[in-house]
């Protein structure tokens, strides 16, 4: 029998997609079998299945909460934004189209099919499905034609549990308003709610509970205590670095540009958990700061506006300073093609078709073309000789001289590009610093002393302690008593 239930919030960045990882991770530990699923997500923070195509990133670490492989069945719809009213739709893992939000919104329904045949792919391989929504249902103006919370539950016929966020304020309002705006049809559909990332004595909160309870009608299945450790784990939304505080206050100072269409930025967390790296990213406005060892151009969702962006800011004359001061720059993904001489997109894959200057500190150039580049790879790190694994997920093919010098072989063939002089290098290779060799070599290379750090471990050790965390402070049992028979 398999039983599913649907986890929806009353906003964005109310914890959905760590409770989903928290839960999978403690119902896998009673011996269930447990698939994560997100009908629709939006995210340019992506990861290579399994089955080799993409899904959000939080649908990954999911899977591996619940110790399953991934599957491009568990985030069907995957929208990764292009431009401000724009992105690229990804269906079942494959890159299907690139559409404005209003095309989008005319014809999502169209997915719906994808989204229940993905559903039904996931609930034949487990015991549970745990089913997270996008955003909030309350909604309302975005209901007709839903596919991501109560227009997906409807379709599935699930019930629904409901998470406040009581860090952010209001909670009380928000648990009750969305019940109240909701119609009676989705409204039925909840049948609990949760109040996540609590501060100080639950017990202060039992009258706000008890008034909830009352107010809908439905039981409250926990309050969960903040837990602070989750910051370790991979960040989906990059709302998370309007705000980015340097790692470590004392150790040497890397800076990442924080470009509009940032991609896959988890790349970077293995270095900001480094005692001796103080990792900051270059907000809008600022200036790279003058004593870098390091800046890091991070992936992109599209390379040429990015690279427009990055030049609007005064970043690429920051960059050429910093590199005539000795320092060192490091290009991923995206930000190895910006590295190069030329960026060619004769189909117009991001734009009118045509070519644009790169920033000519590798003598490389770049053609976008329409096949995407999706696979995982292991190999080895050509300057350290330092074992390496990570994976690609990009559009285009770089050549030119300094791809002589490769950043690395993986799987017999050349990835990337060296500079000259050593200074500046590009990679393809998504994940990399999480290479616990690799990471201590390169860091050695820079003059900082690697710590003992091993960063697939310190996963594991989390999402174990955050499935401990939900079974000592939610009623599993109530949760899997409200999950349906599908």
């Amino acid at each position: 029998m398999t039983r599913a239930i649907m986890f929806m919030g009353t906003g964005s960045d109310v914890g959905k997609s760590l409770i989903v990882a928290g839960l999978a991770r403690a119902f896998a530990n009673r011996g269930l079998r447990v698939q994560p699923f997100k009908p629709q997500n939006m995210s340019n923070n992506a990861a290579v299945t399994a089955d080799g195509g993409e899904i959000g990133r939080a649908q990954a670490l999911q899977a591996r909460a619940a110790r399953v492989p991934t599957s491009v069945h568990m985030n069907p719809i995957l929208l990764k934004p292009e431009t401000t009213t724009g992105a690229q739709v990804i269906v079942q893992g494959k890159r299907h189209a690139s559409m404005t939000a209003r095309e989008y919104f005319r014809s999502r329904m169209n997915y719906m099919g994808a989204c229940l045949e993905s559903f039904h792919e996931i609930a034949a391989l487990t015991d549970v499905v745990l089913v997270e929504g996008a955003g909030s249902p309350g909604e309302i103006n975005l209901r007709d034609g839903d596919l991501a919370n109560m227009g997906f539950a409807e379709a599935a016929d699930l019930p629904a549990i409901l998470i406040g966020d009581i860090h952010r304020g209001g909670v009380i309002a928000s648990i009750a308003g969305t019940f109240d705006i909701l119609p009676q049809t989705d409204r039925v559909r909840l049948k609990a709610f949760l109040i996540n990332k609590f501060h100080g004595d639950p017990e202060l909160f039992s009258e706000g509970r008890h008034f909830l309870e009352t107010r809908t009608g439905t039981p409250c299945v926990g309050i969960v205590p903040h837990f602070e450790a989750a910051r370790s784990l991979p960040a989906e939304d990059a709302v998370a670095l309007e705000d980015a505080l340097a790692s470590h206050q004392n150790g040497m100072r890397i800076s990442v540009l924080r470009l509009p269409r940032i991609a896959n930025f988890d790349d970077l967390d293995p270095l900001r958990l480094e005692p001796g790296v103080t990792l900051t990213f270059v907000q809008p406005g600022e200036a790279i700061p003058g004593d870098n060892r390091l800046v890091i151009i991070p992936g992109s969702k599209s390379t040429v506006s990015d690279l427009a962006a990055l030049r609007k800011e005064g970043w690429d004359i920051d960059l050429l300073a910093h590199v005539r001061r000795g320092g060192l720059v490091l290009g991923l993904c995206g930000g190895y093609q910006m590295l190069g001489k030329t960026i060619s997109d004769p189909q117009g894959l991001e734009g009118a078709p045509g070519s644009t200057a790169g920033l000519g500190l590798l003598n490389v150039d770049t053609t976008l073309l329409p096949d995407k580049t999706l696979t995982r790879v292991t190999g080895t790190h050509v300057p350290s000789g330092a074992a390496i694994d990570g994976y690609e997920i990009h559009l285009g093919n770089t050549a030119g001289a300094d791809c002589a010098r490769p950043f690395a072989l993986l799987e017999g063939r050349p990835d990337g590009a060296v500079s000259a002089s050593g200074q500046v290098m590009g990679s393809y290779l998504h994940g990399c610093f999480g290479s616990d060799e690799f990471r201590a070599k390169f860091l050695t290379s820079l003059g900082v002393q690697a710590s003992e750090l091993r960063f697939e471990e310190t996963i594991e050790r989390v999402l174990d302690g955050l499935g401990a965390h939900l079974e000592a402070n939610l009623d599993l049992d109530l949760i899997l008593s409200l999950a349906k028979e599908v």
